[in-house]
């Protein structure tokens, strides 16, 4: 698979140190709104987010040199991402003793940056989705939100289609159910 497009361009500029702040400037306009939507979806916390991401681009400038063009630049970036979130859960549960305590921390850095509005169903959705283990949550949100092939998420998560598949389901049915119940 070769990169076309705008992703050749990112890579020539940061790989052949043509020009480094160009690149970068390309890589953020090309993926930076899409990864953040990610990420933020993952740790919930908007500053969390945005330092996810800073940890996220400081290691794509570090390695897109090993990028070696077997799959999309994109799924490469949310691979990358996605190991950034996973990181930060890593140093959060030193804090963090528990899943429940992990995901009220997660619950209550989403309603503190909410207006009043914060009854609405889109907070009880994505309140929904925090509570899932953290393996369904990555696939729910990287198939429903980032529309992700599951071949995609396979690559990124290095897991099954068929678990992925399986996983996707689960968390499904609970924020379903958890929504059923809210309203």
């Amino acid at each position: 698979m070769t990169a076309t497009g705008i992703d050749q361009q990112i890579i020539q500029y940061c790989v052949q140190n043509k020009d480094m702040d160009k690149g970068f400037d390309l890589l953020m306009n090309a993926y930076g709104k899409r990864l953040y939507a990610h990420i933020r979806r993952m740790v919930a916390g908007e500053q969390d987010a945005e330092d996810v991401l800073q940890e996220t681009m400081i290691n794509v400038i570090k390695s897109i040199k090993d990028f070696k063009n077997e799959s999309k630049l994109y799924t490469w970036l949310y691979t990358i991402a996605t190991r950034e979130c996973l990181k930060f859960f890593k140093q959060k549960k030193i804090v963090l003793k528990d899943f429940n305590e992990a995901n009220e921390w997660l619950s209550n850095s989403l309603y503190a940056e909410q207006s009043i509005k914060a009854e609405t169903i889109l907070v009880k959705f994505h309140a929904a989705i925090l509570t899932l283990p953290e393996k369904q949550r990555l696939v729910f949100n990287l198939r429903y939100f980032d529309e992700l092939s599951y071949e995609d998420i396979s690559k990124i998560t290095e897991t099954s289609v068929s678990s992925l598949k399986t996983n996707y389901h689960y968390a499904f049915e609970k924020i379903k159910n958890q929504l059923s119940n809210a309203i």
